[in-house]
């Protein structure tokens, strides 16, 4: 028995110990709890469900719902809800995939393994389309190729300038949402394969070319296996996270029926809110799928080793003139994604008339316009002038500033345990139950915290529960980042201070966290340049007291106020690239480093 309780003492007198215990039953009650929670309410009758299904009572259980969405055959119903927004998710998903890892993958080999002109350029510019929301490109694109012969009938700056008219599949469907989502998440395949790349032993190729084997045949049989790890993390992160998309379908698809699941899935909350948390379930089972699959090719004993002792001087490949060439493509294109959706909202926010861009037709009342100065579906002053907007600027700014605090601070705690303990299944647990928000799309995240809400009267439409959902969501982030900066830390160091009775507060503040500075101050800013431009996860938690930025400018789209919506994207892609400038300020950080881009 004495035994027993000097180990369990001697157990808790480590810091380290403390943690993943607290953390180990926090993250399950934040994490798990709520997912069992959200299998719960699919076979719950709730409000929205009565309506649906007449004659049963309210909190009773029922597999009505998932009769309903999975096995109606009347008018299609099933096939339009879920069979036909699921195919057409997965579609989406799998050619976003293939588009930013070929598009991605060859600028990354062109600027690390090429004498390719202008390299600091492209690749400063090819992660700027990540930096903005996602659904930036979306509404670019709306902006450039609308005109009257598709959608509302609004005429674009392309049809303006031109007269040519898009046809409709150009404009809406799945050609333009698999080319603005493979754009977006383009830079995932630029900056995992262009690491590898880089980093490739040049023996190996120099072995190659003294055989007087191809190119070809080096690329295929050299260089294609060692980035197989990059190239499979890439697709399937990308695949996720299109998946769990939001306001790029909305913008691109709904406007001619190309439903999938997160669209499906918004209608559906407020006429069968149970069948959405089926949908919600669905794309969470997805999540973990696309885990298991990443494990299952990545996590077997292959050696993947890019980086030996020996010579890595590179011999770059002479594209000759091709090098001026396709260094000004790239650029071309680049400042058209980068610069011109900029320069496109701005003009949209002050035009009078949609596709008239003369002087004549520009106004700055819809930006600083007093009340009765314009007339739209939303108001009548200026943007500025709103008090909705200030509100949800307010609301905006409070929740990142709080979510990158709680969770920033937990993630270098978490980060810190971990590593401390590393190798035993305490860390291993807590470990994996931190990533785990990170695996599930972010609607389905936000539809599990909308279920605890319902057992919760305090967290229902409250600013609350949109901090919860926020801090869970991004700590991966944070987590990573600490566990990263604690990863290169000597333990020597904290031991030293330990052996002279420096508390473990102490050593925190004065010895660890000013030497990882800069991988912790990214561990609270990450969190903030995320919350500020999310939408997915709170479109569905957001009242009418808690409306974000991001959830304001949705609302004044869906109303056709096209000029609020350009005005309002602007502002917060300003936000966005003022504190990712902060950012490297701060820290001397820059994701492109070590891809060739410095």
């Amino acid at each position: 028995m004495n035994n027993m309780r000097n180990r369990i003492k001697a157990f808790l007198s480590k810091p380290a110990n403390i943690i993943l215990i607290i953390f180990a039953v926090a993250l399950c009650l934040l994490t798990l709890y709520p997912l069992i929670e959200l299998v719960r309410h699919t076979f719950v009758v709730h409000a929205t469900d009565m309506a649906v299904f007449p004659g049963l009572k309210k909190d009773a259980l029922t597999l009505k719902s998932w009769g309903k969405l999975l096995f109606t055959e009347a008018n299609k119903y099933s096939l339009i809800n879920f069979y036909g927004p699921m195919l057409n998710s997965v579609l989406l998903s799998v050619l976003s995939a293939i588009f930013a890892l070929i598009f991605g993958g060859t600028v990354a080999w062109l600027v690390t393994r090429t004498n390719l002109k202008w390299k600091k350029f492209i690749s400063g510019a090819f992660i700027f389309p990540y930096i903005l929301p996602s659904w930036t490109l979306a509404l670019f694109w709306l902006n450039m190729f609308k005109n009257p012969g598709v959608g509302t009938g609004a005429a674009g700056f392309i049809y303006s300038v031109t007269g040519w008219q898009a046809p409709q599949w150009f404009v809406y469907g799945l050609f333009p949402l698999v080319i603005v989502t493979g754009l977006h998440y383009a830079p995932f395949a630029y900056i995992f394969i262009g690491g590898i790349l880089r980093n490739m032993d040049a023996n190996l190729e120099e072995a190659a070319t003294m055989l007087k084997t191809s190119r070809l045949r080096m690329l295929i049989h050299i260089t294609l296996p060692i980035v197989k790890p990059a190239v499979l993390s890439t697709f399937l992160l990308v695949f996720a996270s299109v998946m769990g998309s939001y306001a790029v379908p909305i913008y691109l698809g709904s406007p001619v029926n190309f439903y999938v699941l997160t669209t499906k899935m918004k209608t559906l909350q407020t006429t069968a809110i149970g069948q959405a948390y089926i949908i919600a379930m669905f794309m969470v089972a997805l999540g973990a799928f696309v885990m298991l699959v990443n494990n299952v090719f990545i996590g077997k004993r292959r050696s993947y080793t890019t980086v030996t002792g020996k010579s890595s001087q590179i011999s770059l490949i002479d594209l000759k003139a091709g090098k001026h060439i396709i260094a000004g493509i790239l650029s071309v294109v680049l400042i058209f994604v980068c610069v011109m959706p900029l320069i496109s909202f701005a003009l949209e926010s002050v035009i009078i008339k949609s596709g008239d861009y003369s002087l004549s037709n520009m106004t700055l009342n819809y930006w600083i316009g007093e009340a009765g100065t314009v007339s739209t579906t939303v108001g009548d002053s200026g943007i500025l002038k709103e008090a909705r907007l200030w509100l949800a600027v307010k609301n905006s700014l409070t929740l990142s500033i709080i979510c990158a605090l709680v969770a920033g601070s937990f993630g270098i705690i978490i980060g810190y345990a971990v590593v401390r303990k590393r190798g035993t299944k305490l860390a291993g647990m807590v470990s994996g139950l931190s990533f785990f928000p990170y695996l599930i799309p972010s609607m389905a995240f936000g539809a599990i915290y909308l279920a605890i809400s319902t057992n919760f009267s305090f967290l229902a439409n409250s600013f609350l529960i949109l901090v919860l959902a926020g801090a869970v969501k991004y700590l991966p982030f944070a987590a990573r980042a600490g566990m990263n900066s604690m990863l290169q830390l000597s333990p020597e160091i904290e031991e030293a201070a330990a052996i002279y009775g420096v508390p473990w507060a102490k050593r925190m503040i004065k010895i660890i966290i000013p030497i990882q500075k800069a991988g912790i101050i990214s561990g609270f800013l990450l969190p903030f340049v995320s919350c500020m431009r999310e939408l997915s996860l709170f479109i569905m938690l957001v009242s009418s007291k808690t409306q974000t930025l991001t959830t304001v400018l949705m609302s004044y789209n869906e109303r056709g106020a096209a000029q609020y919506g350009n005005a309002i994207n602007l502002l917060i892609i300003m936000i966005v690239v003022f504190v990712n400038l902060s950012i490297n300020k701060l820290t001397g950080a820059s994701i492109d480093k070590g891809v060739g881009g410095n």
